[in-house]
């Protein structure tokens, strides 16, 4: 795999068009380091990203207020389809030996849309169980667009939503989401994060994967060296 592609670190706004297009999430999510996947021609045929939880909560809830500063997410992971078995498991694998030591690294596959995490099975990454069911505003009218929308309910409390949209909105729960946790570091560091692991490790899901329409094929052009 090694002789057909290589990863680079590249600058987050490359991954706009594929996050936004060939992404099922459609957001550009936060982004603290961002790689590339480039072909022997150095063509860029995939992109992954990492960066703050969403989810303040997450940063204390993995391992305690001691590792918080350490956690961050994959948030974002797209490759076209090439036909190389196993491209996204090195991908992966090459994307987080590039990220500072020690991190506890979190990433979620949403069951919403069909997805068991293979690729973070196949990366050794441990099973923690479904997300915590929580509920996201919804303006009625507005349904389509996300709850983190500027304007849609961004850093609002439920009764700031209330005093704004009134009997227009609601609360709907939120899809979950398997997660899925790896520790990032030397091996005594890993042993020690292993050691404050607050969730439980259960067995891996399995199931059939449903795929999404990811036919977009953004514009790409060869690193220039």
């Amino acid at each position: 795999m090694t002789s057909v592609f290589s990863v680079r670190s590249i600058d987050p706004r490359e991954t706009y068009e594929w996050l936004l297009m060939k992404h099922y999430a459609k957001r550009i999510p936060s982004i603290s380091w961002a790689f590339g996947l480039h072909d022997s021609d150095m063509i860029l045929q995939g992109v992954c990203t990492f960066g703050t939880p969403v989810s303040s909560t997450l940063l204390k809830g993995v391992c305690g207020e001691k590792w918080a500063s350490n956690v961050c997410e994959l948030n974002r992971l797209v490759i076209n389809e090439i036909g190389h078995r196993n491209l996204a498991s090195f991908f992966v694998s090459r994307c987080v030996a590039m990220l500072p030591r020690p991190k506890i690294i979190v990433s979620y596959a949403d069951s919403s849309k069909g997805h068991h995490g293979f690729v973070y099975q196949a990366t050794n990454f441990l099973y923690t169980g479904l997300s915590i069911l929580t509920y996201d505003p919804v303006v009625k009218g507005h349904e389509g667009k996300h709850h983190g929308t500027a304007g849609m309910g961004r850093g609002m409390t439920k009764d700031q939503m209330r005093e704004k949209y009134g009997d227009d909105v609601y609360w709907k729960p939120r899809d979950r989401k398997h997660r899925y946790v790896l520790f990032h570091g030397s091996k005594p560091e890993r042993k020690a994060m292993m050691a404050d692991l607050r969730y439980e490790i259960k067995p891996y899901p399995k199931g059939q994967n449903t795929k999404y329409d990811a036919s977009h094929k953004p514009q790409t052009q060869g690193v220039l060296l």
